[in-house]
C-alpha cells in the first residue's frame, strides 16, 4: 500500500522489523518449552533470548543466496547467538514460524480495526442523536417515497457497523491460532506442549489440526469480513455522494478554508472524501477472492497462497484502517442543509402523503383497488402539473375530488398531511438499534 493511504500504526504491523521480531519470539518461546521438556539446555534457551539479534538488511542479503526467508533469518540469528543457535528451530518447519507470525500480525491488525470501528460508531451515534427529529424525504429507486428521520438514515449505518464489529471480533478469534506442529503437522519432531506454550505466550489458541499450515478457511473468513466492512463504508460514502449532488444538496462533505474543488472550475465542491472511500473499498474487497482461493491447497501444503497473502494482507488492512478513520472524520464533519431538506420535501406538492390518503379511504369503506385508483389519478394529475412548471399540491387536488370529500371529513384529511406522523417511532427504533 502506498504511503498516501497508510497510517503509521497499521503500517508498522507489516514492516519487516515487526515480522522478524515475532519470528524471534516464536523461536525463543519454543526454546523455552524445549528446555522445560529437557530437549535442550535451559542455559541455551536463556542465551537465545539474551543474545538473539537480527538485521533486516543482513537477512535480505542472505536470502539472495538461500532463496528462503526463514533460513535467511535463522542464519542471521545464528551469527549473534553462536554455537547455541543449533537449538533454535528444533523439530520445527518454516510454516510453524510463518503462519503463527501471520496470525499475530492479523490479530494486531484486527485490534486496530476494532478501535477504528469504535470511533466510527461513536461519531455516528452523536450525529444520530442530533438529527433524529430532522425530517427528510425517504427515497426508493432514487424517487421520493415517504418522509423519514435523517437520524434514522444515519442509524441504519450505525447498525451496519455494529454488526461489523461483532463479525470482526469473531473473525479475530478465528484467526488467532498457533501452529507449531512440524513437517506435515504430525508433531513427530516437536512435542505438542511446545505449541501450547508458544500459543499461550503469544495470546493465541492452539490450531487443532494444522497439516503443515494453518487452514486457510480461517483467513478466508477474516478477509471476507474485511470486505463486508468495506462495503458498509462504501454504502455510507455513496449516500453522501448522492445527497451532495447539485440537484439534491441536502447534505455534503465539509469544505475547508482554502480547499479547492477543481483546477478549472472555481465553483466546484466535489465529494472527494466519499469518492476516495469508494475506491479504497474496492481495494479491500479485492482481497476476498484470493483469500477464498487460498483455501484450496495441495495435500498438506503448498506455497501458492504465500505470495498473494504477502500482497493483499497488508494492502487490505492498511486500506481499511485508513478508510475507517477517514469515514469517522466524514461523519463528524458532515454538513446538513435544513432549508434544502425542506425544499425537497415540498418540491412534489405533498405527493409523499399518498399512502395515508389510500389508507384513510380504505378505512372509510372503499375497496383497496378503488382507493388506489382514486389516489393515483389525483397524484398523477399533480405530478404532470409540476412537470409543466405549474403550482399544484396533492391536498388541494384531493379537495376537488368528490369521492375523497365524500369519504374523508376535512379534519381527517388535514391530519393525513402531518409530517410528524412519519417519525413518531424514530427514538424507539434508535433505542432498538442501540440495544443490538
Amino acid at each position: 500500500m502506498i504511503s498516501r493511504y497508510a497510517r503509521p500504526e497499521m503500517e508498522k504491523i507489516w514492516t519487516a522489523e515487526n515480522r522478524f521480531r515475532i519470528w524471534f519470539e516464536i523461536e525463543a518461546h519454543a526454546c523455552d518449552a524445549l528446555a522445560k521438556l529437557g530437549v535442550i539446555p535451559e542455559s541455551a534457551a536463556k542465551n537465545i533470548w539474551k543474545k538473539g539479534k537480527w538485521d533486516v538488511a543482513r537477512i535480505d542479503e542472505i536470502e539472495k543466496v538461500t532463496r528462503h526467508d526463514v533460513l535467511a533469518f535463522l542464519t542471521n540469528l545464528a551469527e549473534s547467538i553462536g554455537t547455541e543457535s543449533r537449538f533454535v528451530h528444533q523439530g520445527m518447519t518454516s510454516s510453524d514460524v510463518l503462519d503463527t507470525a501471520f496470525a499475530v500480525q492479523l490479530t494486531q491488525a484486527a485490534d486496530l480495526l476494532l478501535k477504528d470501528l469504535d470511533g466510527v460508531l461513536a461519531a455516528l451515534a452523536q450525529r444520530v442523536e442530533e438529527t433524529l427529529d430532522v425530517i427528510t424525504i425517504g427515497r426508493s429507486h432514487g424517487i421520493h417515497a415517504e418522509p423519514t428521520s435523517f437520524g434514522l438514515k444515519l442509524a441504519t449505518h450505525y447498525a451496519a457497523f455494529a454488526r461489523a464489529k461483532k463479525r470482526l471480533i469473531a473473525a479475530r478469534d478465528d484467526i488467532a491460532t498457533c501452529a507449531i506442529s512440524g513437517p506435515v503437522g504430525t508433531f513427530a519432531t516437536v512435542d505438542p506442549r511446545v505449541e501450547a506454550h508458544v500459543a499461550k505466550k503469544l495470546g493465541l489458541s492452539v490450531e487443532p489440526i494444522s497439516t503443515q499450515i494453518i487452514p486457510r478457511d480461517r483467513h478466508a473468513m477474516f478477509f471476507a469480513t474485511l470486505g463486508v466492512i468495506a462495503s458498509s463504508i462504501e454504502h455510507f460514502a455513496v449516500e453522501v455522494r448522492h445527497l451532495q449532488r447539485s440537484e439534491v444538496g441536502e447534505a455534503g462533505e465539509p469544505f475547508g478554508k482554502g480547499q479547492k474543488g477543481s483546477s478549472a472550475m472555481p465553483h466546484k465542491r466535489n465529494p472527494i472524501l466519499s469518492e476516495n472511500l469508494t475506491g479504497l473499498a474496492r481495494i479491500v474487497r479485492a482481497s476476498v477472492t484470493p483469500a477464498l482461493e487460498n483455501v484450496t491447497l495441495w495435500h498438506e501444503r503448498d506455497i501458492s497462497h504465500s505470495s498473494v497473502e504477502r500482497v493483499f494482507a497488508p494492502d487490505a488492512t492498511i486500506a481499511l484502517d485508513f478508510a475507517l478513520v477517514r469515514l469517522k472524520g466524514l461523519v463528524e464533519g458532515l454538513v446538513i442543509y435544513p432549508d434544502r431538506l425542506r425544499a425537497n420535501l415540498d418540491s412534489l406538492g405533498g405527493l409523499h402523503f399518498s399512502q395515508r390518503i389510500l389508507l384513510a379511504l380504505t378505512q372509510a369503506g372503499l375497496s383497496r383497488e378503488d382507493a388506489y385508483a382514486t389516489v393515483q389519478s389525483n397524484a398523477m394529475e399533480v405530478w404532470h402539473k409540476l412537470q409543466k412548471g405549474e403550482k399544484a399540491s396533492l391536498k388541494a387536488q384531493l379537495q376537488t375530488d368528490p369521492v375523497v370529500t365524500k369519504k374523508i371529513p376535512p379534519k381527517i384529511l388535514a391530519a393525513c398531511f402531518d409530517e410528524r406522523f412519519y417519525i413518531r417511532h424514530a427514538r424507539k427504533i434508535w433505542k432498538r438499534v442501540q440495544a443490538g
